[in-house]
């Protein structure tokens, strides 16, 4: 059995399925460890669409555990470094997740999603064009579009479940949520990764202009990096050399879908609408360019 070019949700029955996310599925291997498989779904506006990427969930997990690999010196991630085939035994159901599942630990997932923002885009722009501030922190004035900000800039929001919207959060609502300790970590721990991240991608022509980090908790309280690092999906991607201020530059990620969902009448709720196959391919090809930039360069 081949491993599928698009794989839109997986269906293993040696493991317990734990849950489904966005992107990813979760399965129950035993008390300390499960199966993450990042499947081919996008989701755009928080809403997963009903087409899948072809081959995006390889792409993810390729770069993920490129970033684990090399970030491991500021933060432990939740990579088991077990083979896949130990736990998934046979070849024929194993060949579907072949290249785009992992084995981690579990371990207790914190409530926020940890966004760095190093250039004023998306949804920081649009606070700014109101407020002069970004979820609430005031910033000079006369700044533009895309401009690269004095400093990258720590923005928590809660995490949303399918099909709902994630909330931006003070950093101070944060620490109600997780405790001042570990909220501060989970801040310092995500500036330290994105500044040696974006200053990596940027020698090899590519802007992360801003990202999410997801953090969780072993049983002794030590703070690990989980679910996925740095990749198009988490992160805006830039090519450097078409990158200018005032303008949304084009991108490496999920943002050519974005920018054509925004063209159809969507509320932006689901059911989401379905992608034109070069829509679909387009962003698959600029997914595996970033790829080949980070990690082959």
């Amino acid at each position: 059995m081949n491993a599928p070019a698009a794989l839109y949700e997986s269906s293993l029955s040696s493991l317990k399925l734990r849950a489904r996310g966005k992107v990813r599925d979760i399965y129950d291997i035993d008390d300390r460890l499960m199966l993450i498989v990042t499947t081919d779904r996008l989701s755009a506006f928080d809403v997963i669409l009903p087409d899948p990427i072809p081959g995006k969930g390889r792409v993810l997990t390729r770069v993920s555990n490129f970033w684990f690999a090399k970030l491991q010196h500021i933060i432990p991630n939740h990579l088991a470094n077990i083979p896949l085939e130990q736990v998934v035994p046979d070849a024929a159901e194993r060949a579907q997740i072949e290249g785009r599942a992992i084995v981690v630990k579990k371990l207790k997932p914190l409530p926020v999603e940890a966004i760095v923002r190093g250039y004023l885009i998306g949804s920081g722009w649009k606070d700014y064009q109101k407020s002069g501030a970004v979820c609430g922190i005031q910033l000079p004035e006369g700044l533009q579009q895309a401009q690269q900000l004095p400093n990258p800039i720590y923005t928590p929001s809660t995490k949303a479940g399918v099909d709902q919207h994630d909330e931006n959060i003070s950093f101070e609502t944060s620490v109600e949520l997780m405790g001042r300790e570990v909220a501060e970590k989970v801040r310092d721990a995500s500036l330290s990764l994105y500044q040696e991240a974006a200053a990596y991608a940027k020698e090899r022509g590519i802007i992360i202009a801003d990202t999410k980090f997801e953090f969780g908790l072993d049983d002794d309280g030590v703070l690990y990096l989980i679910d996925e690092a740095l990749t198009p999906d988490s992160s805006r991607f830039w090519p450097a050399d078409q990158y200018q201020v005032g303008i949304s530059p084009p991108s490496f990620d999920k943002q050519y879908v974005r920018d054509y969902l925004e063209t159809l009448d969507w509320d932006k709720t689901a059911p989401g609408p379905t992608l034109p196959a070069e829509v679909a391919e387009f962003c698959a090809a600029k997914y595996r360019e970033a790829e080949i930039r980070l990690t082959q360069a």
